[in-house]
């Protein structure tokens, strides 16, 4: 009889050490933090820009003061001064479709959510640049917004081709991009239309306006999570 107990548990024993074994198997990864991926994001952004032609500058993360926007501030991804014009880039970390048109005032990422339309988000970027330098010289604005390669594109094709001032782009593709508009609008004038003397004058502008207290900042990223359409 005892022997026949014993069995009974050495052939019931595995069940319990194998349950034990699946849990820990199947026990879930800890998932990447949300701050890495936009890492991740400006870095490959970084790269791009390093690879822009010598005559032009670029400047990153700028606070400037906005009245006309809700937060009262206009915080810029990238700005890159060239002699034919000054690109305002605004950057995304998205994974999914991407969805959207030129004047629809918001886009849907795989239809799962919404978002504001980056184009009239840097919209209101250009316009605070641009009240900015209003005195220093007259240029030519070109929208970028950038998205990482986590995401796809379902948005009016207009804005991948080079003929147009506002562009939808890749990380990994924006210095190509730049430069192809810059030969674009090369070809179209007979010499640069921005002075490499104003080139520096706009950096020096930009970069003199720029907020970087800490508290401001704060104060921004505060209005922003209270405020739907910025």
């Amino acid at each position: 009889m005892f022997e026949a107990l014993r069995a009974i548990f050495r052939k019931s024993d595995p069940k319990p050490q194998q349950a034990v074994h699946k849990g820990h198997a199947t026990k879930a990864k800890p998932k990447v933090a949300p701050t890495r991926i936009g890492e991740l994001g400006e870095h490959k952004i970084n790269i791009q820009l390093d690879q822009l032609p010598k005559d032009c500058r670029s400047l990153s993360d700028l606070l400037l003061l906005n009245p006309k926007s809700r937060t009262g501030y206009a915080q810029i991804d990238h700005v890159v001064i060239s002699p034919y014009c000054v690109f305002v880039i605004e950057t995304k970390n998205y994974n999914g479709e991407i969805k959207g048109g030129r004047t629809d005032q918001q886009w849907s990422v795989s239809n799962r959510y919404k978002m504001y339309n980056p184009l009239k988000q840097n919209y209101g970027h250009i316009k605070a640049i641009e009240s900015l330098l209003k005195d220093v010289a007259a240029v030519k604005y070109i929208s970028m917004i950038s998205f990482t390669m986590r995401c796809r594109f379902s948005i009016d094709p207009e804005l991948r081709k080079i003929h147009s001032d506002e562009l939808v782009v890749y990380d990994v593709e924006l210095s190509e991009f730049i430069s192809r508009k810059l030969i674009s609008l090369k070809a179209g004038y007979f010499k640069p239309s921005i002075s490499a003397g104003q080139i520096q004058t706009i950096y020096d502008h930009l970069d003199q306006a720029n907020i970087t207290d800490v508290e401001m900042r704060k104060l921004h990223v505060q209005r922003i999570k209270g405020s739907k359409n910025y």
